[in-house]
């Protein structure tokens, strides 16, 4: 179930209330490891964008949002909650941002759809 601190400029979600958004088309997601994490596996559709990089690639993340939430996931939580923080303090604040918890592992885990 997604939760919102009022401390954190983004919502918290589950890895199926994640897959539930990109089956609707509402949302895009982003995947902040590093290349070579990303190359080992992914969730199928993510966009890999480095943590070390979010808050130079604005524009980007702007444009593959195109008005659609944007849902950020590393290998278990910690670097993309960080990764919204860096979106937010680079000016996407008007962007409905997240953060999937448990990461790609809980993704896999749940046996949800990998590679490109």
């Amino acid at each position: 179930m997604a939760t919102k601190n009022e401390r954190e400029p983004f919502t918290r979600i589950s890895v199926t209330e994640a897959r539930e958004k990109l089956a609707a088309g509402t949302a895009v997601m982003v995947d902040v490891r590093e290349p070579n994490e990303y190359a080992e596996v992914h969730a199928s559709g993510v966009r890999l964008i480095p943590v070390n990089t979010v808050m130079g690639e604005v524009k980007q993340i702007r444009d593959l949002a195109d008005g659609k939430e944007v849902l950020f996931i590393c290998k278990s939580g910690a670097r993309s909650a960080l990764a919204a923080e860096f979106a937010t303090a680079a000016g996407l604040d008007e962007l409905a941002l997240f953060n999937v918890e448990g990461g790609t592992l809980a993704w896999v885990e749940a046996g949800y759809p990998t590679g490109d």
